[in-house]
């Protein structure tokens, strides 16, 4: 079965923000949501190298042709996701930019 680690939100949540605690800071916030962008990357980089090292492991004749394909198709699907939440964060600033106080 297919999984797509790339949007799981426990990456998000910390024990901080869980129970009665107090609410975290915006700097607690940004450093988190930092953290969960470049786990991310990091994820769809691991998956690209993955493809290439299938496609490379199948001209040696070592792996089937089947498992090439979804290799290579994660890696493009992780990288097309990547590709469309990049294009809406420019947009949501441009957006902001273009408010007028």
């Amino acid at each position: 079965m297919i999984q797509n680690t790339m949007l799981q939100t426990s990456a998000l949540q910390s024990p901080s923000m869980s129970g009665t605690q107090n609410k975290p800071t915006p700097a607690d916030t940004i450093k988190q949501f930092s953290s969960y962008l470049d786990q991310a990357i990091t994820q769809v980089a691991e998956q690209e190298k993955t493809s290439h090292d299938m496609s490379t492991e199948f001209v040696k004749g070592n792996v089937n042709v089947d498992q090439v394909m979804i290799a290579s198709e994660q890696a493009l699907l992780s990288l097309q996701l990547t590709n469309q939440i990049r294009n809406k964060v420019v947009e949501a600033y441009q957006e902001i930019m273009r408010i007028q106080m």
